[in-house]
């Protein structure tokens, strides 16, 4: 292998443990009423998941310690927002407590699988567009309530927050769907 190839799949192994670690400080933002901030570190995870993506296939395929890593880090970001948001009464868009334990469920069902499939058992189309409408629909849950179109008369902050709540709610449920379809697909393979 070429050490610029090399290089590549160290840069892409490196940003999938950083990803791994932004749950911490994501969770704590959120506890800490610094939604901003906590928007931008799911932002910062989901663009991390798809540049270690596009490294590893750069670097003609991630190493197989970053194939098995790469869906955990996705999973331990993505359920900080999750179980936050299924906690909070207060806030617009609260996540029914059932339908967060149904994705963690089976996310871990997931990775039981793949820890046992050879090369760490690929992402499907339909997992990997999970991925997508998973952090798409927790951005949007997650838009700041001070963030607006930078003041002026007419739309708000609050109703854009308002719409843009509303629109990650109704992303969130075909996210589900597509979680659930994507763990019987999975499973039917083994």
């Amino acid at each position: 292998m070429s050490l610029a190839r090399s290089r590549l799949r160290r840069l892409a192994d490196g940003l999938t443990v950083g990803r791994a670690l932004l749950g911490l400080p994501l969770i704590l933002a959120l506890a800490g009423g610094a939604a901003g901030l906590a928007w931008w570190l799911l932002l910062l995870g989901g663009l991390s998941d798809w540049a270690d993506g596009l490294l590893a296939r750069r670097a003609g395929g991630g190493s197989a310690w970053g194939a098995r890593l790469d869906p955990l880090t996705d999973k331990i970001l993505i359920a900080a927002p999750l179980l936050w948001l299924a906690a909070q009464p207060s806030w617009p868009q609260q996540l029914p407590l059932w339908a967060v334990w149904l994705l963690l469920a089976r996310e871990l069902l997931i990775s039981g699988w793949r820890s046992g499939a050879s090369g760490g058992g690929p992402a499907s189309p339909a997992g990997k567009a999970k991925t997508v409408l998973q952090f798409a629909s927790l951005l949007l849950l997650l838009w700041p309530l001070g963030w607006g179109l930078g003041g002026g008369q007419g739309y708000g902050q609050t109703d854009l927050a308002a719409t843009l709540h509303q629109l990650g709610w109704w992303l969130f449920w075909p996210s589900l769907v597509l979680a659930l379809s994507s763990a019987w697909s999975y499973l039917r393979r083994r």
